[in-house]
């Protein structure tokens, strides 16, 4: 089942869903954030550290040397990112479950600089 929810959507106050908030609040897995280069080339890197900022409702990607990466530059210029966090739930059978959050960015320098992504649009499959 695919789930798509739209900004002003479903958990009490969230625009994620509370099957999305339980997946995205289980830890240890790999991201992969999405940016677009100055020459409009997508940018797709892995991100071993990110986590889903209960306050503000967006996703909050950090790493070492974030300032220096190209990510933190295409965010600055762009204002736009996405973020894909996915496993395997199983592979026999095949259950890939994955969730996708796309929408402005804000590339946050200084001491604990982080790229956040405020959602737009979130996609799901695999979870329920």
């Amino acid at each position: 089942m695919v789930s798509c929810i739209w900004k002003g959507g479903a958990a009490m106050g969230s625009v994620f869903s509370q099957v999305q908030l339980a997946y995205l609040h289980e830890g240890g897995r790999l991201g992969r954030i999405a940016t677009v280069g100055a020459d409009g080339i997508p940018h797709v890197v892995p991100v071993g550290m990110w986590r889903h900022n209960v306050e503000l409702d967006s996703i909050d990607v950090t790493g070492r040397e974030l300032e220096q990466s190209k990510k933190f530059r295409d965010v600055r210029r762009t204002g736009r990112a996405a973020i894909v966090v996915d496993d395997l739930a199983s592979v026999d059978p095949w259950r890939p479950r994955a969730i996708e959050v796309r929408g402005r960015a804000e590339a946050i320098g200084g001491p604990g600089a982080l790229i956040r992504i405020h959602p737009d649009r979130v996609v799901s499959f695999g979870l329920d």
